[in-house]
C-alpha cells in the first residue's frame, strides 16, 4: 500500500523459482527494476546482514503478504537477522505503531499479531484507540493495565522515533517494503518490473529478489 493510498484505505534456486524465466533468461534481478539501491548505505549490525520489513497492521497487502515472509524469515541463515517495523504514515497509523512496540516491548506481539491482523481484516475492528486495544488484547491474555503503561512509556515513545527515522532513511513510500542489508529495498509491487501480478505471485518476487540481494551482499 503506497503512502498516498493510506488516506482512503528463496537462495538462488528460489530466485529461479519466484521469477520464471527471469532469473535464467537475464541473469537475474535488475537494479532499478525489481529493487532499488539506497544512494547511501546505512549502518548495520556487524557480521549481520539486516532485513527489515516495513508494514502496517491496517494494510490489506501486508496481511496478504504475513504468512509468506514469516515462513522465509523462520529459514533464514545464521548470518542474516529479521525484524518488523511498523510504519506511520498518518495519525491514525501512529496509533498502531504505538500498538506494535508497546506489544514487542511487553514481549507479547508475535504471539497476537495474527489476531490483530485477523481482528483488522476478517473483523472489521479499528482499534484505533488504546482503550480499545487494552480491550481487546485482554481477550488474548494481554494484561490491559500494563498494556496502557507501555503504550504510553518513554521506551515505545523512543522505538517509534527510530522506525520514523528508519523509514525515512530506506525512503519508504508503500508497505509491504523489505530492507536489505541497508543497502537495497524491494517490494512485491517493486520486484513484479512492472507486471500486473496476483497479489500471492508479487510477494514470492520480493522475496526472491531479497534472496539474491542477500547473496549479493555476502560477496566480498
Amino acid at each position: 500500500m503506497k503512502r498516498r493510498d493510506f488516506s482512503a484505505q528463496l537462495g538462488l534456486s528460489a530466485l529461479a523459482a519466484g521469477l520464471p524465466g527471469l532469473a535464467l533468461a537475464q541473469g537475474g534481478p535488475i537494479e532499478g527494476k525489481h529493487y532499488q539501491k539506497l544512494s547511501q548505505a546505512l549502518p548495520t549490525t556487524p557480521g549481520k546482514i539486516e532485513i527489515v520489513e516495513f508494514f502496517w497492521y491496517g494494510c490489506p497487502h501486508c496481511y496478504a503478504f504475513e504468512p509468506a515472509i514469516e515462513a522465509w524469515a523462520q529459514q533464514l541463515p545464521a548470518d542474516v537477522s529479521f525484524r518488523k517495523v511498523h510504519v506511520a504514515f498518518r495519525a491514525n497509523v501512529k496509533i498502531h505503531q504505538r500498538m506494535f512496540y508497546a506489544l514487542e516491548a511487553m514481549g507479547k506481539e508475535a504471539q497476537v499479531r495474527g489476531a490483530v491482523f485477523a481482528a483488522m481484516h476478517q473483523q472489521g475492528q479499528a482499534l484505533d484507540s488504546a482503550k480499545s486495544q487494552a480491550d481487546f488484547l485482554s481477550k488474548l491474555g494481554v494484561d490491559p493495565a500494563k498494556y496502557q503503561d507501555a503504550y504510553n512509556s518513554f521506551g515505545v515513545n523512543t522505538k517509534c522515533q527510530q522506525a520514523e527515522k528508519l523509514s525515512e532513511a530506506y525512503r519508504i513510500d508503500g508497505v509491504p517494503s523489505i530492507g536489505i542489508g541497508g543497502r537495497f529495498l524491494t517490494s512485491p509491487s517493486i520486484a513484479a518490473g512492472g507486471e500486473r501480478l496476483p497479489e500471492t505471485e508479487g510477494g514470492r518476487r520480493a522475496l526472491a529478489v531479497s534472496d539474491f540481494l542477500i547473496q549479493r551482499i555476502r560477496k566480498p
